[in-house]
């Protein structure tokens, strides 16, 4: 039997026996799909919600983790197999760490063991396979919304990470990739991208407060926005409906600043809208600037301030970010806050070394939590767009 053969017999048969396996079955389901070949030593590990722990999925118990291994993503072969979307062998024994990746989403690692197959092409179909069967089963499987927490989740946080899209999207024209703190305890910070045709939706909320209300806020803010897209409704015109939506539940009592924009995939035209928030950052080459609008009010509010559309030419290559407070705002044990400038300068330094998106958002997040003595005094938020032209 042929390699390609082989391993296209593979795919075939973990899709059919797939489709009846739950989240707690994949491990052994694989296992024993792979060991037919010449794939042995399987175990799957996925990433913690602050990307800090690979965790084992063994399957038993009620986060199907029992008996499994935390490995950290720091400094550990495995974790730089998932930093870095590369298979990375472990010394000449003919093991190694495969990257489990949806699209440009990094969800974990597969270790395997394999004597063959130079171009470790099995290997990676292997992976793509596993993960196409997590994201299949993850939304129903609260095994898996255990795994992947190693702390206590609030009430908030549970409705934010249920609500926001996919950490990571990328396709030939444009890279979306957010990443946001507390990851545990996130309260009022969501944001939401989304593609329909040409055109790229963007958003980032900050809901005023830090308590579960304010998560109600965000949550509400998010799908009266997608609601009202959806519909057809023009960019201009969005603000009201969302405003509306909330005032209809918190009667002008509670607000959420925010930035709604639309990038056109095909020419690079950026449109955005200001909602009391701070304005989104564009850079280009070695140009670092605000994209100033002249803002309407928080949403919420309904204190008459007109909705001013905004436009920018993006060039490719351009890369540009939402942001909430939390980011800049977090401060050192002397009171010095953690800036634009440091925020914009990290990006571009860890852009300049070739790190991937995603790793470069996690080690923002992660360097702004250690400015601010590993405890953040409110929440965190990035979202990263590059228009590949």
């Amino acid at each position: 039997m042929s390699l390609k053969h082989g391993s296209n017999e593979l795919m075939t048969s973990l899709v059919r026996a797939g489709h009846l396996a739950n989240f707690e079955e994949l491990p052994s389901l694989v296992a024993g799909k792979a060991a037919a070949a010449d794939l042995t030593e399987i175990r799957i590990y996925l990433a913690d919600r602050q990307q800090q722990v690979l965790r084992e999925v063994t399957g038993r118990g009620l986060d199907a983790h029992q008996g499994g291994d935390d490995l950290k993503i720091d400094g550990t072969v495995a974790g730089e197999a998932y930093i870095m979307g590369v298979t990375v062998p472990v010394g000449d024994r003919g093991r190694y760490w495969v990257p489990i990746l949806d699209g440009a989403e990094r969800l974990g690692v597969l270790h395997v063991a394999y004597k063959g197959d130079p171009d470790r092409s099995a290997m990676r179909d292997l992976a793509a396979m596993v993960s196409l069967l997590i994201i299949a089963k993850r939304a129903n499987s609260d095994a898996h919304a255990r795994l992947v927490r190693v702390s206590p989740m609030s009430v908030s946080a549970e409705m934010q990470w249920t609500l926001m899209p996919p950490g990571t999207f990328a396709d030939s024209r444009v890279t979306i990739s957010a990443a946001t703190e507390p990851a545990y305890d996130n309260a009022g910070d969501s944001f939401d991208y989304a593609l329909a045709g040409e055109i790229a939706h963007l958003a980032m909320f900050d809901a005023m407060g830090h308590d579960t209300a304010a998560g109600l806020i965000a949550n509400l803010a998010v799908g009266a926005f997608r609601n009202e897209r959806r519909r057809g409704v023009p960019l201009e015109e969005i603000p009201r409906g969302v405003e509306n939506t909330l005032i209809q539940e918190f009667v002008q009592t509670r607000f959420a600043t925010a930035i709604l924009a639309e990038l056109n995939l095909s020419t690079g035209e950026l449109r955005w809208v200001n909602c009391g928030h701070l304005p989104p950052v564009l850079i280009r080459g070695e140009e670092v600037r605000a994209l100033e609008c002249d803002p309407s009010h928080p949403l919420g509010m309904d204190l008459g301030v007109p909705v001013a559309v905004c436009h920018e030419q993006l060039e490719p290559g351009d890369r540009l970010l939402l942001y909430t407070d939390g980011i800049i705002e977090a401060r050192d044990s002397e009171g010095r806050e953690f800036g634009v400038e440091r925020f914009v300068d990290f990006v571009i330094r860890h852009q300049a070394d070739s790190m991937p998106v995603p790793e470069t958002l996690r080690r923002l997040v992660h360097a702004v939590l250690e400015y601010h003595h590993g405890q953040f005094g409110d929440d965190a938020t990035v979202l990263f767009c590059e228009w590949h032209g």
